[in-house]
C-alpha cells in the first residue's frame, strides 16, 4: 500500500480544490507522490471539462489593452457570468489581452494551461473568444473604451484614427459601445443585405397601400434610415445626436474600430 498520511490529503485538497476522496484517490495512484497526484487530478478534472465542450458558453469576460500604438481585446467565454466575474477569470482575461498587445494574437495560448485550470475549478465550458490586436500607423492614434458589469469586461471597443486627438478617439469608442454598429461606412455593409433589405420595405410600403409612383422614393428613404443605424459614420453622435460621427470627426479620419462584446 502507497503511504501518505491524513496531512498529505488535506495539502493536496487545499492546493487543488479537490475533494477527500478523489485526493485520497489521486495519492494512491501516484504511490503517494504529491506531484504526480496532482497531475492525475488535473487530467481527470480536464477530462470532465471536456465534456461540456458542446454546452453554450454566451457568457463570459472582454479585456482591452491600449499600449502606445497598440490595441488588442480578448475575449473569453464562460457559461455563466458568476464565472466571468469572478477575479481569477479576470485576471487571466487581462493578461491575455496584455500577452496578445506585446505579441500578438497568438499568445493567447501561452496561458492556455491557465484556462484549462479554470475549467476545472469553475467546471463549466471555458474557451477563448475573439482576439483583436490593432496597430496604428506611425502618428495615428489609438484608444478604448470598456464598459464593466459586476467587475468584469462586457464590452470593448478598440479606435484608430488619423489626425484629430485622443479625447475624440475616446468619445468615439464610448459612443461605439453603446450604439454597436456592424459597419464603418456604406461601402461595408453586403450588396445582398442591402438588397435584401430594400426588398423587405417595399413589401411593407405596398403593404401599406402607399401609391406606385411614391413607393421607390419611400422605400429608399426608410432604407436610408436603416442604414443610419448599422453605419457608424452616419450615426447621430450620442451626446448629441443632431451632429453625425462624421461631422464629429471633421478633418480627422477614423480608419478602423473593433467591438467584442458579451453576448454579441
Amino acid at each position: 500500500m502507497p503511504e501518505f498520511t491524513a496531512k498529505d490529503v488535506q495539502k493536496l485538497r487545499q492546493s487543488t480544490g479537490a475533494g477527500m476522496m478523489d485526493a485520497k484517490k489521486a495519492l494512491t495512484e501516484a504511490d503517494g507522490d504529491m506531484e504526480a497526484a496532482t497531475q492525475w487530478l488535473r487530467e481527470k478534472g480536464l477530462a470532465k471539462a471536456d465534456k461540456k465542450s458542446d454546452r453554450e458558453n454566451s457568457q463570459g469576460t472582454v479585456a482591452v489593452v491600449v499600449d502606445g500604438s497598440v490595441g488588442a481585446i480578448v475575449e473569453l467565454k464562460s457559461e455563466t457570468d458568476f464565472a466571468a466575474k469572478g477575479d481569477d477569470f479576470v485576471s487571466i482575461v487581462g493578461d491575455m489581452a496584455d500577452a496578445v498587445a506585446a505579441e500578438g494574437p497568438d499568445a493567447v495560448s501561452q496561458l492556455a494551461e491557465r484556462v484549462d485550470d479554470l475549467k476545472i475549478a469553475k467546471g463549466e465550458n471555458i474557451e477563448v473568444g475573439r482576439v483583436v490586436r490593432f496597430e496604428a500607423a506611425e502618428g495615428n492614434i489609438m484608444d478604448s473604451y470598456l464598459h464593466t458589469q459586476d467587475g468584469r469586461g462586457v464590452n470593448a471597443v478598440l479606435v484608430e484614427l488619423a489626425g484629430g486627438t485622443r479625447e475624440l478617439a475616446h468619445d468615439i469608442a464610448v459612443h461605439i459601445a453603446f450604439t454597436k454598429p456592424p459597419f464603418l461606412d456604406r461601402s461595408e455593409v453586403p450588396e445582398a443585405e442591402m438588397e435584401a433589405e430594400r426588398a423587405n420595405l417595399e413589401a411593407i410600403t405596398r403593404a401599406e397601400g402607399k401609391p406606385d409612383q411614391a413607393v421607390p422614393k419611400i422605400v429608399e428613404g426608410r432604407l436610408n434610415a436603416w442604414l443610419k443605424e448599422r453605419v457608424l459614420l452616419e450615426q447621430g453622435f450620442v451626446r448629441d445626436d443632431k451632429q453625425t460621427i462624421s461631422a464629429l470627426l471633421g478633418d480627422a479620419t477614423l480608419v478602423r474600430f473593433a467591438q467584442v462584446y458579451i453576448g454579441g
